[in-house]
C-alpha cells in the first residue's frame, strides 16, 4: 500500500441556479471557458493509467502497480477497491477498467480489468548484481525465449460496496505477451450499445533497433518481439488488434456478427475486428451511432526517408466495419512503408497496400491480408497540411468520448452536465500536446472540422477520459514524468456550470508529517485553498473520517496516540457571495506506527553524463525504521523521451549494473532523450500498520 492515501477533493451538491437550455429549433451555441470547472477528485493517484465512471457517480481508475482505486461522490474519499498482483517488467501491469454496461450494484455487479497476471516469467535475483535475469535475450533460440512467453488477461469481478471482491474473478480472454522486453502492451476496454465488448491490443514489439521505423527484424536468431509481422500483421494473433466479442453469464464469450473473419477460418482468430494497429491505446464508441473511434501511434522516425518510409504519424480511425488498417506495412493506402532485410540492411520496394503480403517466417496467421483502409485523421510532428489546428510537438494520439446529450435528464444533471453544444461530437486528446479538441464529421465520417475544447482549463498527460452518467468529464492526467506517481497527476471532472454560475471552492489539505511513531503530533494546512469569486469560506476538519467536526481552524494541529491509520479531511464551503452553498472536500492519509522508508541513490547521481548503451553502476541507500531487505529494492531503468519515457527493464538489490539501451532511430540531442533511473522500497509493515514504500529518481543525461 502506498504512504499516502489518495487526496480527494468533492464538488458536494450545493445551491445552484439551473442553466437555460436554448430553444430546440436553435443552433446551440458555443460556450465560453469560463461556463466549465476543473474539480479535482484525487490529486495523488499512483501512476494512473484508465478510469471508468459506475452509473452511481462513483469512479474507478487502476495503476500500472496493480491498484484499482475508487472515489466516492458523497463522502469525497478514495478507498483501494482491489490490489492484484502483476508483472511490470516495462510497460505491463494493470491496464484496462470498465464497468459492465448493464451494472446496477445489484443483480450486475461486474466489472472488467485487463492485466498481467505474475505466472513464473524469471525475475532479477538480486544476489547477482551483474546479471538481470528478468531481461529476456535479444539473441538467443527458441528455448532462450520460451521462459518469457506470457499473457495479459482479460477477466471480469464483482464490486461488492467499495470493494473488488478478487475471488468472483471470471476468467474472459487471454493475449500471449512476449514479456522482458519492451514495449506496447497496453489495452482499453469499451462497450457498444448492443453490449458487445471491445479490447484494443498492442503490437508487443520492440521499436528501439529499427531506426525509428518499422520492426520486421526476420533474422533466425532474433528475439520475435523485434518483428511486428508476427502480431498485427498476423490473422492468427489476438496483438495489435481491437477485438469484439460478446460476453456470456458464465464469463464465456461469443462472437458477434460483421468481425474480419468467419469463425472457423483457418489461420485467422475470430475474435479480431480491426487489425494493422500499433499501439491503439485508446479507443471509445459512440453510443448514439455504434461507430467506434480508434487513435493509433506510429513509429518515431522525424523525417521520412524513401529507404524506410514515411516519419512518424498519428491517426484517428472512425468506423462501423472491420478492416485492416496496414501496420507494419503501411500507415494508410497512400502512405507504404519500404520492406528491409536487416540480415543485410538493404531496402526492397515499397509494401502494396493495396493487397499487403505477410510473409515473415514469424506469421502464423494468413499470408494474403485485406487491403489497407483509410484513416479519417492523420499527422505528424510538424504541421498537417489537412489538419492545422493539431498543431506541431510530440505524437500521441487518444480516442476520447462522443457526448449523448440529453435534455429531460440535463435538467436534473445541472450544474454539471455539460451543454447541447457537444453532442455527438468525438473528443480527440493529446498526450504529448496537453489539449481536448472536439472533431465534426461530415456525411462519410471524415473530420470536417476540429476546434478546441476548454483551451484555459489546464490538462498535464491526459491518459483517459470518459463522461459520466450525471454529464459531467471526468479526466485521468498521468502527468510529466517517467512512470512513477508524477507531481502533475490526478484524477479530476470537468463541469458544465453555466456562463453565470458559481464556481465550487478548491481545497488543499495538507500536513507536516503523514507518518510515523504514536504520539504523533500532526500540524495540518489548507494553504492554496481558494475559491474563484473569492467569497467567504468556512473550514471543517474531521481529523479520523468519523463524520464529528474535529476543528473549525484553516490550519490546525492534533495529536494521534494510537497506532493505525487515519483519513483526515477537510471541508471547505462557500458561505459568501451571491451563490453560497457549494462545498468541496481534500483528504490526507496519516499513517500511525510506522514510518516510510527514506531512499536515496548513492551512484549514479543525478545529472550524470553518459553514453547510451553504457553500463551503469547503481547503489541504492535505504533508511528505515524496520529492517531493510535489499531484496526488496527495485532500480528501474527508463528511456526518457522528451516528457514521458519507455521503461526497459527492472533490476533487485542495492546495488547492481544496469545496461543502458541504444535508442535506434533518435537523436539524443534533438529528440530530448535521457536515462532515468526510478527505485523504490516497500517495507514489510509492522503490529497491523500496513506497509509504506519510499523511491528517487535521477536522471542522466546523454554527452553531446
Amino acid at each position: 500500500m502506498r504512504a499516502s492515501r489518495m487526496v480527494a477533493v468533492l464538488a458536494a451538491a450545493g445551491a445552484a441556479l439551473a442553466v437555460a437550455q436554448p430553444a430546440s429549433t436553435a443552433e446551440p451555441l458555443r460556450p465560453d471557458d469560463s461556463a466549465f470547472q476543473k474539480v479535482t477528485l484525487n490529486d495523488t493517484p499512483g501512476e494512473p493509467v484508465d478510469l471508468a465512471v459506475v452509473p452511481d457517480g462513483r469512479v474507478l481508475h487502476t495503476t500500472r502497480a496493480g491498484e484499482l482505486w475508487l472515489n466516492d461522490p458523497d463522502s469525497g474519499l478514495n478507498t483501494l477497491a482491489a490490489e492484484l498482483d502483476v508483472y511490470s517488467h516495462d510497460e505491463e501491469g494493470l491496464q484496462s477498467v470498465a464497468v459492465d454496461p448493464g451494472f446496477d450494484g445489484k443483480s450486475n455487479r461486474w466489472v472488467y480489468l485487463y492485466y498481467a497476471p505474475p505466472m513464473n516469467t524469471p525475475t532479477d535475483d538480486p544476489s547477482t548484481p551483474d546479471i538481470n535475469e528478468g531481461d529476456a535475450p535479444t539473441t538467443g533460440t527458441a528455448a532462450d525465449f520460451a521462459p518469457f512467453e506470457g499473457i495479459q488477461r482479460l477477466s471480469r469481478f464483482q464490486l461488492v460496496g467499495d470493494k473488488l471482491d478478487l475471488s468472483t474473478e471470471q476468467q474472459i480472454l487471454e493475449v500471449k505477451e512476449d514479456r522482458g522486453i519492451c514495449c506496447h502492451v497496453g489495452g482499453d476496454i469499451v462497450f457498444d450499445g448492443d453490449g458487445n465488448l471491445y479490447l484494443s491490443t498492442g503490437d508487443d514489439t520492440n521499436p528501439f533497433e529499427s531506426d525509428g521505423y518499422v520492426p520486421l527484424d526476420e533474422r533466425a536468431n532474433r528475439n520475435p518481439a523485434f518483428d511486428a509481422q508476427r502480431t498485427s500483421a498476423n490473422t492468427n494473433d489476438l496483438r495489435g488488434k481491437v477485438l469484439r466479442i460478446q460476453v456470456q453469464q458464465d464469463g464465456s464469450y461469443s462472437i458477434p456478427e460483421g468481425n474480419l473473419f468467419e469463425p472457423g477460418t483457418a489461420g485467422t482468430r475470430p475474435e479480431i475486428y480491426l487489425m494493422g494497429l500499433r499501439n491503439p491505446f485508446r479507443i471509445e464508441v459512440n453510443q448514439e451511432t455504434g461507430e467506434l473511434y480508434v487513435a493509433d501511434y506510429s513509429p518515431d522516425a522525424g523525417s521520412p526517408d524513401p529507404e524506410r518510409g514515411p516519419a512518424g504519424q498519428g491517426r484517428w480511425i472512425a468506423t462501423s466495419e472491420a478492416g485492416n488498417y496496414g501496420w507494419p506495412y503501411c500507415v494508410k493506402p497512400d502512405m507504404p512503408y519500404v520492406d528491409y532485410d536487416f540480415a543485410t540492411g538493404q531496402s526492397g520496394e515499397p509494401f502494396n497496400c493495396a493487397a499487403p503480403v505477410n510473409e515473415s517466417p514469424n506469421n502464423t496467421g494468413l499470408t494474403q491480408l485485406p487491403p489497407v483502409e483509410q484513416p479519417e485523421m492523420w499527422y505528424s510532428y510538424g504541421e498537417s497540411e489537412q489538419f492545422p489546428e493539431l498543431g506541431t510537438g510530440g505524437i500521441g494520439p487518444m480516442a476520447g468520448p462522443a457526448y449523448d446529450f440529453d435534455r429531460a435528464a440535463t435538467r436534473g444533471r445541472a450544474p454539471v452536465a455539460w451543454p447541447e453544444y457537444y453532442d455527438g461530437a468525438p473528443l480527440f486528446y493529446e498526450w504529448t500536446r496537453d489539449y481536448i479538441k472536439a472533431f465534426r464529421q461530415n456525411d462519410s465520417g471524415g473530420v470536417a472540422s476540429i476546434e478546441d475544447v476548454v483551451p484555459s482549463v489546464d490538462v498535464s498527460g491526459v491518459i483517459d477520459m470518459e463522461f459520466g452518467a450525471n454529464g459531467a468529464l471526468y479526466v485521468l492526467e498521468y502527468g510529466k514524468g517517467y512512470f512513477a506517481e508524477n507531481p502533475d497527476a490526478q484524477l479530476a471532472r470537468i463541469d458544465y456550470i453555466g456562463p453565470n454560475g458559481n464556481h465550487t471552492p478548491t481545497p488543499k489539505a495538507s500536513a507536516d508529517v503523514t507518518n510515523g511513531q504514536a504520539p504523533l503530533t500532526v500540524s495540518f494546512s489548507s494553504d492554496g485553498t481558494h475559491d474563484p469569486e473569492g467569497d467567504r469560506l468556512r473550514y471543517e476538519w474531521d481529523f479520523d473520517s468519523d463524520g464529528d467536526v474535529d476543528s473549525r481552524s484553516s490550519n490546525p494541529t492534533h495529536t494521534y496516540r494510537e497506532n493505525g491509520v487515519y483519513t483526515s479531511s477537510l471541508k471547505v464551503t462557500d458561505v459568501g457571495g451571491k451563490h453560497r452553498g457549494r462545498s468541496a472536500s481534500a483528504e490526507v492519509e496519516i499513517v500511525v506506527g510506522n514510518t516510510a522508508p527514506v531512499v536515496e541513490f548513492v551512484k549514479p547521481v543525478d545529472g550524470q553524463a553518459f553514453e547510451f548503451g553504457d553500463v551503469i553502476e547503481f547503489e541504492v541507500s535505504v533508511t528505515d525504521d524496520q529492517t531493510v531487505d535489499c531484496s526488496q529494492v527495485q532500480v528501474t531503468y527508463i528511456l526518457g523521451h522528451d516528457d514521458h519515457g519507455h521503461p526497459q527493464t527492472t533490476a533487485s538489490g542495492c546495488t547492481g549494473t544496469i545496461q543502458t539501451t541504444i535508442p535506434g532511430g533518435h537523436d539524443p540531442e534533438h529528440d530530448e532523450l535521457r536515462g532515468v533511473f526510478h527505485a523504490t522500497y516497500t517495507d514489510p509493515g509492522a503490529d497491523g500498520v500496513p506497509a509504506l514504500s519510499g523511491d528517487a529518481e535521477i536522471v542522466l543525461q546523454p554527452h553531446g
